[in-house]
């Protein structure tokens, strides 16, 4: 198979630079302009991914022939709901969209979460990330109310039951 996906740790060499295209993309969407290096870097700043280390959460690094490619975190969340944790921080670099890694980076996630204990995965995205709404509905995330209002980019809210 193309693909594999493994756990890793957010800060890595592979995981960093997987982080850095991710916070690249969706800030130059946003901003509808290049983000700068400056930008990105101060971006990933106290950005939280000291939660996706155990036992807070995990991240994952999927590769397509042995190149980085794909990444998604999981952060647990038991005190707010029970059973719980948040979908973070998925991406897939574009040269790599449309050959199945994306499919496959959810499933090892929630096959993570599984281990974990978690029955509910939930996460919130915008709306002019269409790619990542087409496959988080097209692996059976249905759109739900808002289940927090501390991310101030976050327009539409997914969950689905594990």
């Amino acid at each position: 198979m193309a693909w594999t996906v493994t756990p890793e740790r957010f800060d890595s060499p592979d995981a960093t630079a997987l982080r850095r295209d991710y916070y690249d993309e969706v800030a130059s969407r946003y901003w509808r302009r290049p983000a700068t290096d400056a930008e990105i870097t101060e971006g990933l700043t106290d950005d939280g991914a000291d939660l996706l280390l155990p036992p807070t959460g995990l991240f994952v690094v999927g590769r397509h022939e042995g190149k980085a490619a794909s990444c998604a975190g999981l952060v647990l969340t038991e005190e707010a709901l029970p059973g719980s944790a948040e979908l973070t921080r998925v991406y897939v670099r574009p040269e790599y969209r449309g050959t199945g890694g994306g499919g496959l980076l959810l499933a090892a996630i929630e096959e993570e979460a599984r281990a974990l204990g978690v029955r509910l995965l939930r996460l919130d995205t915008r709306l002019d990330l269409v790619e990542a709404r087409g496959l988080y509905a097209k692996h059976g995330y249905g759109e739900v109310p808002a289940f927090h209002r501390r991310n101030p980019y976050a327009e539409v809210w997914f969950a689905k039951e594990l």
